[in-house]
């Protein structure tokens, strides 16, 4: 069973970067398509990005896109999100997935994906 533990969430000024982690245990990493979600109070979670075994397919939401990179490290079993030029809207708890094969769907959903981390708290005051 994978168990996965996000870091690097916090309190950041609206304009300014964090880099969260997520890092992966329990099997084969690099098998494995992983996705980032969020979720704010009285929303739904949706996607922010994604990203296949190999790194060679991203998927971005609208919304972060030309902000967020979504990066992978197969020898270290992690999943990284580097946020720029972030905004009060990107305020919500964060949200590393697996999903149980290793490529992307043209249009990631939170439904694609299987094993979940507790999630870190991006707060983004203006």
């Amino acid at each position: 069973q994978v168990q996965l533990v996000e870091s690097g969430g916090g309190l950041v000024q609206a304009g300014g970067s964090l880099r969260l982690s997520c890092a992966a245990s329990g099997r084969t990493f690099s098998n494995y398509a992983m996705g980032w979600f969020r979720q704010a109070p009285g929303k739904e979670r949706e996607i922010v990005a994604a990203i296949n075994w190999s790194a060679g397919n991203t998927y971005y939401a609208d919304s972060v896109k030309g902000r967020f990179t979504i990066s992978r490290d197969n020898a270290k079993n992690t999943v990284y999100l580097q946020m720029n030029s972030l905004k009060s809207e990107d305020t919500a708890v964060y949200y590393c997935a697996q999903a149980p094969y290793s490529y992307l769907r043209a249009t990631p959903k939170a439904a694609d994906f299987g094993s979940w981390g507790q999630g870190t708290q991006v707060t983004v005051s203006s």
